[in-house]
């Protein structure tokens, strides 16, 4: 891939996120937002287009012809008084009496309305699909601390004796803090008794190209952080895991990217599109991953399938996709396979 890609300057600039080098422009959260790129046709994965039309293929298991990544950043598993409040209101608004009961009881808890990973265990299970879990390892004090991953042991033990998949979910400060990375990933592998491999940073904070070089020295397989916050489409033009590229080093480095095609909060509170143009435009992002045999990676919150609206959108993606015949697993089941079979 490296050679063939080396062969066309302008997709080489693209591919190797050349422009993130050399700019200064960060959002609030040290960030390279889309609004600042010079490359403004983010619905074409013009390098990987590019990769198809030079004999580039990929095969999936069962000859799919493509794979969705399905992965969930679990930033809270623990849900305040006020959202408690506010979720019993909406149900009442929208007059859903098993809602209000359901959110009276919730009241009367101290935690579990978004301990909810059986139900999407569960709901994946009914498309024959895997997930990642993307957990956080912070301690009191730090930013966004919410919740003890020691609390969660028996849960996320479920969850891989099930098949799916628990990584990683990096803090604010973990994507530049290599001694930071290793640290979380020895705490999480500790509750796990397993080998962590697959990480997220939280608020999808990313520096290229120290992050990946900080994740491989931490010793992870996969990242599937790189993706805009800001809007929806392919961040480096290409819609297939690859290994990522340090133009100051001149070397590969040893990570695979899996890329973040679609997030959840991205379509509904950055780009703040209502459901039918939101609809519209994750299907045209689906049909092109599917064109080029590539891989969709999909981030939807676990807060977000308590919201009616949202959940649907999350089934009608899960509907098209298997009518489409593909591969929707787990990072962990794509980066081994990418490692196995097209590396």
């Amino acid at each position: 891939m490296i050679n063939l890609l080396q062969k066309d300057q302008d997709l080489w600039d693209i591919f190797t996120l050349k422009e993130e080098y050399e700019s200064d422009v960060r959002d609030k959260y040290d960030r390279f937002p889309y609004y600042a790129s010079s490359c403004r046709n983010i619905f074409e994965p013009r390098v990987s287009k590019y990769l198809i039309e030079h004999d580039y293929h990929v095969e999936y298991p069962e000859g799919k012809p493509f794979a969705v990544c399905l992965t969930h950043d679990i930033d809270q598993i623990y849900s305040s008084l006020l959202v408690k409040a506010f979720s019993m209101i909406r149900n009442a608004q929208i007059g859903s009496v098993s809602g209000i009961m359901k959110s009276i009881k919730q009241m009367r808890s101290k935690k579990l309305p978004l301990w909810n990973f059986n139900d999407i265990l569960a709901l994946e299970e009914q498309y024959d699909a895997k997930s990642s879990f993307y957990l956080m390892a912070e301690s009191p004090g730090e930013q966004d601390y919410s919740y003890q991953i020691e609390d969660c042991r028996q849960a996320l033990g479920n969850i891989i004796d099930r098949g799916w998949e628990v990584g990683l979910h990096g803090g604010h400060t973990s994507y530049c803090n290599p001694d930071e990375l290793k640290f979380k990933k020895t705490k999480l592998e500790k509750v796990l008794n397993k080998k962590v491999i697959g990480y997220r940073n939280h608020f999808l904070r990313f520096n290229v190209p120290e992050t990946w070089e900080n994740l491989h020295e931490a010793g992870f397989l996969y990242d599937s952080t790189l993706g805009y916050a800001d809007c929806i489409g392919f961040r480096n033009g290409i819609c297939h895991p690859f290994k990522p590229y340090n133009l100051h080093t001149k070397k590969s480095i040893e990570i695979l990217e899996i890329p973040l095609t679609i997030m959840d909060d991205t379509l509904f509170q950055y780009m703040k599109l209502d459901e039918r143009r939101a609809w519209e435009m994750t299907k045209r992002i689906i049909d092109t991953v599917e064109q080029y045999n590539g891989v969709l990676t999909l981030l939807w919150h676990n807060y977000n399938f308590f919201y009616r609206d949202k959940l649907n959108f999350y089934k009608k993606i899960l509907n098209y996709c298997k009518e489409k015949n593909a591969w929707m697993t787990s990072g962990e089941q794509i980066s081994i396979w990418w490692k196995n079979n097209c590396i």
